[in-house]
């Protein structure tokens, strides 16, 4: 995806922030490059791939 930003003056006053989610940027200025990462932290054990869901009984 390639956009083009036009930066103008920018003031900020007081920021406050009472939480954050699991996938969250705060940013306030210039940057180049923002790099986005993800980390896959569950055991191998309890992934299930496919279709199927375990019926009861």
């Amino acid at each position: 995806m390639n956009f083009t930003v036009v930066n103008r003056n920018i003031c900020v006053g007081d920021v406050r922030i009472i939480g954050v989610g699991s996938s969250s940027v705060f940013l306030v200025g210039d940057t180049d490059t923002i790099t986005l990462s993800s980390i896959f932290d569950t055991p191998p054990e309890s992934l299930i791939i496919g279709p199927f869901i375990p019926l009861s009984t």
